[in-house]
């Protein structure tokens, strides 16, 4: 059920800045969403199927088959959106691996530390850009500083990982000395 409801809180939160097709709604989230959420194809289809099902969202006969979020729809995101967040069980494979580096060694965690710094740097680098594209946006003035609130929460994250990555460089430098 969890997972659901932060399925269907995507889809419609989605649909709620504008109608589309199921493959808009795939790339927006991928696209717009992507650098905190993601969903598959195999979790957005039926998603909408079910939502469709519901009333809270409705699919245009025309050609292009757009999805419209309905007023039920916009109540029911109102009421995923008020919800408690059930954050999900971390899973991070550079910690997994570090945690357990004794057997990999510092160069391989060096290396890691290294990938985790340059992927934290593009990181930032994309997010400073979407940040410009979204400033310079026209017609999306009410969404536009909550749009920002979840960028800064991306560069941050960024900016904190390059910290981390100093640190651990230097970590592992001890650890070779000794």
């Amino acid at each position: 059920m969890k997972r659901r409801s932060q399925t269907e809180t995507a889809v419609l939160g989605a649909l709620s800045v504008m109608p589309m097709t199921g493959y808009a709604v795939r790339q927006s989230i991928h696209d717009v969403l992507g650098h905190f959420w993601s969903e598959s194809f195999g979790q957005i289809y039926p998603a909408l199927t079910r939502l469709e099902q519901e009333g809270l969202v409705e699919q245009g006969a025309d050609e292009t088959a757009s999805y419209t979020i309905t007023a039920t729809g916009l109540d029911r995101l109102h009421q995923l959106l008020s919800e408690s967040i059930q954050d999900a069980p971390p899973r991070n494979g550079l910690m997994l691996r570090l945690f357990f580096g004794r057997h990999l060694g510092t160069d391989a965690c060096r290396a890691l530390v290294e990938q985790a710094s340059v992927d934290a740097a593009n990181r930032l680098a994309e997010l400073e850009a979407v940040r410009a594209e979204i400033a310079g946006e026209t017609g999306t003035e009410a969404d536009q500083p909550f749009w920002l609130l979840t960028i800064a929460a991306g560069e941050h994250s960024a900016r904190a990982t390059l910290a981390w990555a100093d640190e651990a460089r230097a970590h592992l430098d001890a650890i070779e000395r000794t």
